[in-house]
């Protein structure tokens, strides 16, 4: 499975969110995932929305998912500490 498909998985279950997954070798992702849903859910329910949105093919074609999760907030504070 390709880290575009995904992505766009991922970007039809959120409402303008910031997506991006990566791997190396297809089976393993990595995703960062902005989204405003997040806001006020710990990361396990954030996480869970995300694996969610990819049902069975999480354990399938979807051998492990690394997430990082982030309110728009949250990413936007991030991004400011890193410069």
């Amino acid at each position: 499975m390709q880290p575009s498909e995904i992505e766009q998985l991922i970007r039809s279950a959120f409402a303008d969110a910031q997506v991006r997954v990566e791997s190396d070798d297809n089976t393993h992702f990595a995703a960062l995932v902005v989204a405003s849903e997040f806001a006020g859910k710990r990361s396990i329910a954030r996480h869970q929305l995300v694996y969610k949105s990819l049902g069975a093919l999480v354990g399938n074609e979807i051998h492990a998912l690394s997430i990082q999760a982030f309110t728009p907030e949250e990413w936007a504070e991030r991004q400011s500490a890193a410069l």
